[in-house]
């Protein structure tokens, strides 16, 4: 039991980190299984998922008043009510590609070469749209044009290739539709919440028969460090972005991507 919560606050720490930087949290976790025995087996893959939700609640506190306003104007205020159209826009191709091949994508693609690949490719993109002769339109993620919303939620779809990163596909599509950094960086934040929910919801369901006392203490803990290590980074990452931009993760990315295919063809 202690050993397993040990491994609940390590993958916390690491989900935490990760959810809302463009590097790809499922693909750290996976590397993090591959090469340090963390997350093995049933239960641990189950874990994974389960814990993004104290990383979503982590954006809930630290937007809350916005987000309360929009719930509270979405029936009376026109505005409130084509951001929340908005996200659901961009939150249904995602869907649709989850039930149609999302048994098959975890079958074929989540290995730890597919991330390490997936991990170098988009930290060159990132680094290329960063270096951009950027000229911004949208400076307010809640005001998006709404074929705008429905774009960014395509992309979020290559996100299901693990090492490609939901926050970085996101991030890069809004950059490259015309948004600037820290408004792209938010609606990667919003689009999260009604995505990761869904994710939590079906894995939740899913395991349900299979969980024990001793599995909620441990995803509990793992819940708890996610949700305080994201709301140190969401906070550090919006101030970091606004004044230097992406090259920093860009270069985590190919990084950490190529010590795993030195690794992997070592045999590690």
């Amino acid at each position: 039991m202690f050993s397993d919560a040990i491994r609940a606050v390590i993958l916390g720490i690491v989900e935490g980190v990760t959810e809302f930087l463009p590097v790809s949290s499922t693909g750290h976790l996976l590397l993090a299984e591959r090469f340090f025995d963390l997350g093995a087996g049933d239960f641990w893959n189950t874990f994974t998922v389960l814990i993004q939700l104290g990383a979503i609640l982590a954006i809930v506190v630290i937007y809350f008043g916005k987000l309360w306003r929009i719930a509270l104007g979405m029936f009376s205020n026109a505005a409130d009510r084509r951001f929340v159209i908005g996200v659901l826009a961009a939150f249904m191709p995602a869907v649709i590609v989850g039930l149609l091949a999302g048994r098959y994508i975890k079958e074929l693609l989540f290995n730890p070469w597919v991330v390490c690949f997936s991990l170098i490719v988009g930290g060159a993109a990132l680094m290329w749209v960063d270096q951009l002769d950027h000229k911004p339109r949208e400076y307010d993620a809640t005001t998006f044009p709404l074929s705008m919303y429905i774009w960014i939620g395509i992309a979020q779809c290559t996100a299901m290739i693990p090492g490609v990163s939901r926050s970085g596909a996101t991030i890069v599509s809004a950059m490259l539709l015309g948004a600037d950094k820290r408004s792209a960086a938010e609606f990667s934040f919003f689009l999260a919440i009604p995505t990761m929910i869904g994710a939590f919801a079906y894995d939740f369901y899913k395991s349900r028969a299979d969980m024990t006392s001793d599995h909620l203490v441990i995803v509990a803990i793992g819940f708890v460090v996610s949700f305080v290590t994201a709301i140190i980074v969401v906070k550090a990452f919006l101030s970091y972005v606004t004044r230097n931009g992406f090259t920093f993760f860009a270069w985590w990315r190919v990084i950490v991507g190529t010590l795993g295919l030195i690794a992997l063809a070592l045999g590690r």
